[in-house]
């Protein structure tokens, strides 16, 4: 990662705060794929890829074709990288998924939850994430604890938390559908697919928008 990335980061993690302070043991290395279930219950369909190094996660998902996602918990900050463009940005409400799988503490995920739900902007003073643990459980073989969380919105989900990768193995969202971890490999990961690459540049829309606001193609709304 080029020096003006690696600080661009690190400012967003001080603004933001140490969200993270509050749990620092790390999640094993990993690697997974992600399948999802509809609500009627259609047979799964591949919808991803999920990688964890410590408390940084990469996430591939069919849902944002074109790049991937970094969730940096080490400097408190989530982008989107696009490869095609050599540009990143801040990832804010883009995927839920990007709130919920990441590294937590299996006895209250919902300290990191809130932390990545301010990242995304998803949250403030009235909307803040709320969590209940339901029960022991076991998915796709392996042993999980099962949350019941209520987010921004009033929007609902559970998600299952295993306390050995301290990570979740499904989220389920309020419509019933659900989303697995599975083909889990606990292997060494490579650094390099946690990192912006060298020489991208971080896109911001408002700039763009700003840069627009002073064109003759802008139109200002009507009041």
């Amino acid at each position: 990662m080029s020096k003006t990335i690696w600080s661009t980061a690190l400012s967003i993690g001080g603004a933001l705060g140490l969200a993270f302070s509050g749990f620092s043991a790390p999640a094993q290395q990993f690697s997974a794929d992600l399948v999802r279930t509809d609500a009627g219950g259609t047979a799964p369909r591949p919808a991803g890829k999920v990688n964890v190094l410590h408390d940084r996660v990469r996430i591939e998902t069919s849902d944002a074709p074109g790049g991937f996602f970094l969730i940096l918990g080490d400097v408190d900050a989530a982008y989107f990288v696009r490869p095609a463009q050599r540009i990143f940005m801040d990832a804010k409400q883009s995927s839920q998924l990007t709130q919920v799988f990441v590294v937590v503490d299996p006895d209250d995920p919902c300290i990191r939850w809130r932390a990545t739900a301010k990242i995304a902007g998803a949250a403030n003073e009235r909307t803040e994430w709320r969590c209940e643990r339901i029960s022991d459980d076991t998915v796709n073989g392996r042993r999980a604890v099962k949350y019941f969380g209520i987010l921004a919105a009033n929007r609902q989900h559970f998600a299952w938390i295993d306390p050995q990768l301290r990570f979740a193995l499904r989220l389920q969202y309020e419509d019933g559908a659900f989303v697995d971890l599975v083909n889990i490999q606990e292997a060494p990961q490579s650094e390099s697919l946690f990192m912006v690459p060298g020489g991208y540049q971080k896109f911001d829309p408002q700039r763009l928008i700003d840069h627009i606001k002073q064109s003759d193609v802008w139109v200002e709304p009507a009041p």
